[in-house]
């Protein structure tokens, strides 16, 4: 009789213990997905504006109220064509002052070296003369030149792309009144991290975009200049667009410069990377296997994996943090 209970009793540890085997090795449910093969590029991001590609800043010489303005946003106009009338009436005097003061010495000179001719006057008079006329010229000149300088003139071809000055304006040397430029002939400039910028070359391919504009705008690198600005630690980028289709001078792009390129990638999920992004979790034989990789280039929603797995390889989606080695799985129904 007691070792009929002993049996007994045993067969139900015996069972408890099969039960509580089976609890642990149930199947856990997960999302999966397989690695995919598709092209993987590694960018620089930048952001940029358009503008001419020999844009020309026209400025005034001198400091003077702005009298009138004679040219819009939109003009064509040509190499040395008045486009500001600056107040001259200064100027106008000191013309008609210098004007007076030339033609009084050059009376005197005239007077002087005829005297000297005759033996009246010496060779110290005749030449204090002539060097008084000649800066009385002189500055007739300047007066002269100073008053053309009271007309600001386009210093190229070209359409004026944007207008800063109006009547009443104080136009200064260090003031730009206009931009001058061929909407038909851009370039787009981009400002690019300096711990970025080694990876960038002339000749890379581009995408650009803007809220503006639908699609992405193919480019090309065109030029990287040699010098940076350590205030900002970035270096200026040129673009050339590849299209034809009209961009506006001044809008803002954001700018992806593609610095290499692979073909045949390993692709899966981003979701599919453990949090420190060292390894995925593949299934074999229905079971979880933890898999250490080396990480590609990152895209918006997807990874790719540079060494560790194979393309037809299945990975988990958002893997549990209690997941083991060894667990049974069972995928989700789609």
């Amino acid at each position: 009789m007691v070792k009929a209970r002993y049996v007994i009793g045993l067969g139900l540890v015996l069972a408890a213990g099969a039960g509580v085997w089976a609890w642990r090795d149930r199947p856990v449910v997960v999302q999966v997905a397989q690695a995919q093969p598709g092209t993987a590029s590694e960018q620089v991001y930048a952001t940029g504006y358009v503008e001419a590609q020999q844009p020309v800043s026209v400025s005034s010489r001198i400091t003077a109220p702005v009298a009138k303005v004679l040219v819009e946003e939109g003009d064509r106009v040509k190499r040395g064509q008045a486009l500001v009338l600056l107040s001259d009436d200064e100027q106008h005097g000191l013309l008609d002052q210098a004007r007076a003061q030339q033609r009084s010495a050059e009376v005197v000179e005239r007077r002087n070296l005829a005297l000297f001719r005759d033996g009246w006057v010496t060779a110290a008079a005749r030449d204090n003369a002539t060097t008084t006329a000649d800066a009385a010229r002189a500055a007739s000149a300047t007066a002269r030149a100073r008053l053309d300088q009271l007309v600001v003139r386009a210093n190229s071809d070209g359409i004026v792309t944007k207008r800063d000055v109006y009547p009443g304006d104080l136009a200064t040397p260090t003031k730009v009144l206009f931009q001058l430029g061929d909407p038909s002939r851009i370039r787009i400039t981009a400002t690019v991290d300096e711990r970025d910028i080694t990876r960038v070359r002339a000749g890379q391919k581009a995408l650009m975009s803007s809220d503006a504009l639908p699609g992405a705008i193919p480019a090309h690198v065109s030029e990287v200049t040699p010098g940076g600005d350590p205030t900002v630690r970035a270096f200026r980028v040129r673009l050339m667009p590849d299209g034809a289709g009209a961009l506006p001078m001044g809008l803002t792009l954001e700018v992806n410069i593609i610095t290499s390129e692979r073909k045949a990638a390993v692709l899966v999920p981003a979701t599919a990377l453990t949090s420190d992004g060292t390894q995925v979790w593949v299934v074999a034989q229905g079971r979880a296997t933890p898999r250490t990789i080396d990480k590609g280039a990152n895209g918006t929603d997807k990874v790719e994996i540079a060494h560790g797995l194979r393309v037809g390889e299945t990975v988990i989606l958002n893997p549990p943090a209690d997941l083991q080695p060894g667990q049974r799985l069972r995928p989700a129904q789609r």
